[in-house]
């Protein structure tokens, strides 16, 4: 049985950003899981606003699996939203979304 992953990237850390994000581009590609979410979350919102390395994997992760979800109230702070919404994100205050994803049977990954 495949499994639901919810993967939240927080990192201000290039590499470890772009290690999960090769990951998730990868398992959506191989199919690995019955759905898979990212959210970005914290210091990789600002990272991802200005990263073109980073730019072109969520392109091909937005034109396979839909919007990504980035958080609100971190883009608001950082006056970031305008580059992540063009980048594909959905803007949410993400507390309840991935609480509700983990109660819904969602395994988290934490990057």
């Amino acid at each position: 049985m495949k499994q639901k992953v919810l993967v939240i990237v927080s990192t201000e850390n290039k590499e470890k950003a772009l290690g999960a994000l090769v990951f998730v581009q990868n398992s959506i590609k191989n199919k690995r899981f019955e759905d898979l979410k990212l959210i970005l979350f914290g210091p990789s919102e600002k990272l991802a606003s200005t990263d073109q390395a980073l730019q072109a994997i969520i392109a091909d992760i937005v034109s396979m699996n839909g919007s990504p979800v980035a958080c609100k109230a971190i883009s608001d702070m950082h006056n970031i939203g305008k580059e992540l919404t063009s980048l594909g994100f959905k803007l949410e205050y993400v507390g309840d979304p991935i609480g509700q994803f983990i109660n819904d049977g969602y395994l988290p990954m934490v990057f």
